[in-house]
């Protein structure tokens, strides 16, 4: 029971005291994300959204089929010594994710967590190298501005017109090697919290930032109470794609709570576009959005020492085509991974 309680302790968190280090990760963007703010980042830009493919799908496809490649490669390491994967995406059936990787023939873990999907990959990968399953996983996850406006809303040449509240879903995929032996990089995955859904009856599903702020609230407000810390213990609390509308409202609800996290917050969504210059509303979201700035930037950044430790929560507005036609409102979910400096 003392095991048990030094493993997961709190309510909803885990702390891995094997180690689990990054040991490799690929960030693939889009045009549009390699013209933003964190554009010179990013390791692989595609000349066009289509990345040689014949569809949107076949292109999200191939980002996660170059993200992985890469991330693997970065590690020194090849696919036949990837012992599992875990990853997702927001088409259907995971079909991204389940197309794109299948050349590498890795055992996987297809997970859907809507946008929260890369915390969600991570954190089961962190479980199975903590827990002497493997040495090395990959987690990975990805998202197309066209495939899921075609999936989840209207497909481009309808031409809609989107709302202030609307969020520009991110083109672009993001890997990372989890290892438990220390390589070139600098970050440790030191510790976890897994989210619940939270449901506050939101129906609009233009206004994701507002869907997913209570559960980025509720997991924060968690974590912080699980490990017995203030938001100051952190140099920054990331959430993924709250938007500049859902930065606003999961502040107040923190507050609520006794928790301040304004001067650690950042959110990746207001990071990776210019919203005045790219016309991008609200901010950026999908799974690439969290990933990829994860990937191409805090993760960097961690291993320089410019941050000795980031909480990152991913997060995810929890609909379906079918639920969102019945009339149903709109969950969220977040999860929380904690990286730190580890030293050189």
């Amino acid at each position: 029971m003392e095991q048990q309680q030094k493993k997961s302790p709190g309510r909803q968190s885990f702390s891995f005291d094997r180690g689990v280090y990054v040991s490799g990760m690929a960030s693939v963007a889009g045009k549009l994300e390699s013209e933003g703010p964190l554009g010179a980042y990013f390791d692989i830009i595609g000349k066009d959204d289509m990345f040689g493919g014949k569809t949107w799908e076949e292109a999200e496809s191939n980002m996660q089929l170059e993200a992985a490649k890469h991330a693997i490669g970065d590690a020194n390491l090849s696919p036949d010594k990837i012992r599992y994967m875990a990853g997702g995406d927001l088409l259907g059936q995971l079909i991204a994710t389940t197309f794109g990787v299948e050349k590498l023939s890795i055992p996987l873990l297809g997970l859907y967590g809507a946008c929260s999907t890369m915390g969600e990959s991570l954190l089961a990968g962190a479980v199975l190298v903590d827990g002497e399953y493997t040495n090395h996983a990959l987690t990975i996850t990805s998202s197309h501005f066209a495939g899921a406006e075609k999936q989840f809303r209207f497909p481009l040449a309808y031409g809609n017109q989107r709302p202030m509240a609307a969020t520009w879903t991110v083109t672009g995929s993001g890997a990372v090697v989890l290892s438990s032996t220390k390589g070139k990089y600098n970050v440790r995955l030191s510790g976890a919290t897994m989210g619940r859904v939270i449901d506050y009856g939101i129906k609009d599903s233009m206004n994701m930032g507002a869907c997913m702020a209570p559960a980025a609230c509720d997991t924060i407000s968690c974590h912080l109470d699980d490990f017995h810390l203030q938001p100051d213990y952190y140099d920054r609390i990331v959430t993924g794609d709250l938007g500049v509308v859902g930065k606003e409202i999961l502040l107040a609800l923190l507050q609520e709570k006794g928790f301040d996290i304004t001067a650690q917050h950042m959110d990746c969504g207001i990071e990776i576009f210019d919203a005045a210059r790219q016309k991008t509303d609200a901010g950026g979201s999908g799974c690439g959005c969290s990933a990829i700035t994860l990937t191409g930037y805090l993760l960097k950044k961690i291993s320089e020492g410019v941050f000795q430790r980031v909480l990152f929560v991913p997060t995810g507005a929890l609909l379906s085509t079918v639920s969102f036609n019945e009339g149903n409102s709109v969950p969220g979910i977040a999860h929380a991974v904690v990286f730190e400096y580890c030293g050189k």
